[in-house]
């Protein structure tokens, strides 16, 4: 890996993930007071989905099951908390996020969880690995929440039909 110290190497990417983590927190703060649109749910993952281009990096590879694994957890296990604290309310006509109380601490309580996780897979695997595994299972965290926003804007969103009277 070149003349980077690892133990650099470690710190750089908690302090990396620490300062994304309160970018997301001052960002979705700030875009409660924002209706939510499509575009809005869909960009994040859109946007993150650039990131698999680092498996380009041989260093970053690794075995699909692991991938498939990592990508499963974030779905089912850390996507959970983000969609129990996002909901929508709908004022004039239009539709929120409400703010939540409990993001902020989710969030953080994420990002420790991470950190203590990353601390015992680097035991077994290098860093750029473990950045691989950790990004895939921040992905599959990130889709199922979005998949779930869109669900729950789109039942809001769609025009309610009118109920059909009986005839006669």
């Amino acid at each position: 890996m070149g003349n980077i110290n690892p133990s650099l190497l470690h710190v750089g990417s908690t302090l990396g993930a620490v300062f994304m983590a309160l970018m997301v927190i001052f960002i979705r703060l700030k875009a409660s007071a924002r209706p939510v649109t499509l575009r809005k749910i869909w960009i994040p993952p859109l946007g993150m989905s650039t990131g698999f281009a680092m498996f380009v990096v041989p260093e970053v590879r690794f075995p699909w099951w692991w991938a498939v694994t990592a990508f499963l957890i974030g779905w089912f296990i850390f996507a959970y908390p983000l969609m129990r604290s996002t909901v929508f309310e709908e004022r004039d006509g239009l539709i929120y996020a409400q703010r939540s109380k409990s993001f902020a601490f989710i969030l953080l309580g994420l990002l420790l969880i991470r950190t203590v996780l990353h601390e015992f897979i680097n035991r077994y695997v290098s860093i750029p690995q473990s950045g691989g595994l950790f990004f895939i299972l921040a992905f599959g965290m990130i889709l199922h929440w979005r998949v779930y926003m869109y669900k729950r804007y789109t039942r809001m969103a769609l025009p309610k039909a009118p109920i059909p009277q009986p005839r006669g």
